[in-house]
């Protein structure tokens, strides 16, 4: 089952999300291994970041063995303060790839 993580970085800024997603994945237009679904953008008071990956034990092993260990030792010009994270296993995944979007 698909399992679903939203993460709000309270005054959290485009370009340390820049930043911090060119540390944590393989590629400007690629996902770690297992994410699905990957989405970001402003929100009040600060940035959200949502994904998805194909399992839960897929999203521990990222979590565990890359995202916080850099977010920990800290990453040039990414986020100062660790999210604030909801997480979901989700009942429904239907994800459209809609013209000009990747």
């Amino acid at each position: 089952m698909a399992y679903g993580i939203v993460h709000f970085f309270p005054g959290g800024t485009k370009e340390q999300y820049e930043a911090s997603v060119a540390a944590v994945h393989p590629g400007k237009d690629s996902l770690p291994k297992g994410q699905i679904f990957h989405a970001a953008g402003p929100s009040p008071g600060g940035w959200t970041v949502v994904a998805v990956h194909e399992t839960k034990a897929s999203w521990e092993t990222f979590r565990d063995t890359i995202l916080m260990p850099l977010l920990h030792q800290g990453i040039k010009g990414g986020f100062t303060t660790p999210p604030e994270e909801t997480v979901f296993e989700t009942a429904k995944f239907v994800q459209l790839t809609p013209a000009g979007y990747r």
